[in-house]
């Protein structure tokens, strides 16, 4: 995108900043950052929250191997997982804590929501299946070994499947939300 997208603004506000806030207003405790290239301009912005950050030294890694920087700063007593994609930043405040409800019922199930029968972000992952990553592999390799154990929880949020990653993605999005706030 010819720029770190966690620092896209809309609103004036970083799409990381948008994500987070969701995330911490849903009332989740034990957020872990991962910060990639870009760690020292993404600090900055985030760094009044309360919030873990670390770093993945090889940023231009997968996503698994983020995830697995990420469970090395998770408490150890956490039930499940939770990623979330700066890339979604507007998956609503509700939708957070219908996944985690859906854990709490269900804390051996992979918990993924689904918009209009459409898969989408973010997933929950049971502790003890994501560690599995530390073996090889990524989050969809996991999915796929545990079908039986795959939750589909439909949410009324169309931001789980509304993905930015570039700026064609980017600009209709930030356009919608200045029309919103007009």
């Amino acid at each position: 995108m010819g720029t770190p997208k966690q620092l896209l603004e809309i609103g004036g506000k970083p799409l990381v900043r948008h994500c987070l806030d969701a995330i911490t207003a849903s009332g989740i405790a034990d957020i872990v950052v991962v910060l990639g290239d870009f760690r020292h301009k993404i600090r900055p912005v985030i760094c009044d929250l309360p919030i873990k950050m670390v770093a993945n030294p090889t940023a231009e890694s997968e996503m698994a191997e983020s995830v697995r920087v990420g469970l090395g700063a998770v408490d150890s007593q956490s039930s499940g997982v939770l990623i979330c994609l700066t890339d979604h930043p507007f998956v609503a405040v509700e939708t957070f804590r219908q996944i985690v409800e859906a854990h709490f019922t269900d804390p051996a199930a992979i918990v993924i929501p689904t918009y209009q029968q459409r898969r989408g972000h973010p997933s929950l992952f049971p502790r003890d299946l994501v560690d599995d990553l530390f073996s090889g592999g990524n989050l969809r390799d996991i999915i796929h070994a545990h079908p039986g154990k795959v939750a589909l929880l439909p949410v009324d949020d169309p931001e789980t499947i509304r993905d930015i990653d570039t700026m064609d993605d980017y600009e209709p999005v930030r356009a919608a939300f200045d029309r919103r706030k007009s």
